[in-house]
């Protein structure tokens, strides 16, 4: 099996790095995702959603644990709770859109650090 992860763009902001504890503080804060110039078209349409989701990578996390203590002091497996240290390395999150500008998507409540690279973005469809 191959399993191709692109890179469809990066996070912008002021957090050059950050504790596991300062996450919400992250999220308070403006992001600007740049999309790659390829994948601008895949923005057709993405300024009728209020939220997305934001699937990124987790480029300075080092190994993890299969269970681990959390920010709230609760002792669980990985997959039960948000740590950036994960087997896969893969972050997500839903995000707030502000605007869109070219290629450009300003969001609030991304708790990502400043050139984390994306690795998709989908619309939050709510069910009927």
């Amino acid at each position: 099996m191959d399993l191709k992860i692109e890179i469809v763009g990066y996070v912008h902001n002021r957090w050059e790095s950050a504790e596991p504890y300062q996450a919400d503080a992250i999220k308070d804060e403006i992001s600007v995702i740049e999309v790659k110039e390829e994948f601008s078209d895949a923005l057709l349409g993405i300024e009728n959603y209020a939220e997305l989701n934001i699937l990124f990578y987790f480029d300075r996390s080092k190994g993890y644990e299969l269970r681990t203590t959390t920010r709230s002091g609760n002792y669980r497996g990985v997959f039960a709770c948000c740590t950036p240290r994960r087997p896969t390395m893969i972050g997500l999150t839903t995000v707030q859109l502000l605007k869109v500008e070219g290629n450009s998507l300003t969001v609030t409540g991304l708790d990502a650090l400043n050139g984390t690279p994306v690795v998709d973005i989908k619309p939050v469809v709510s069910r009927p």
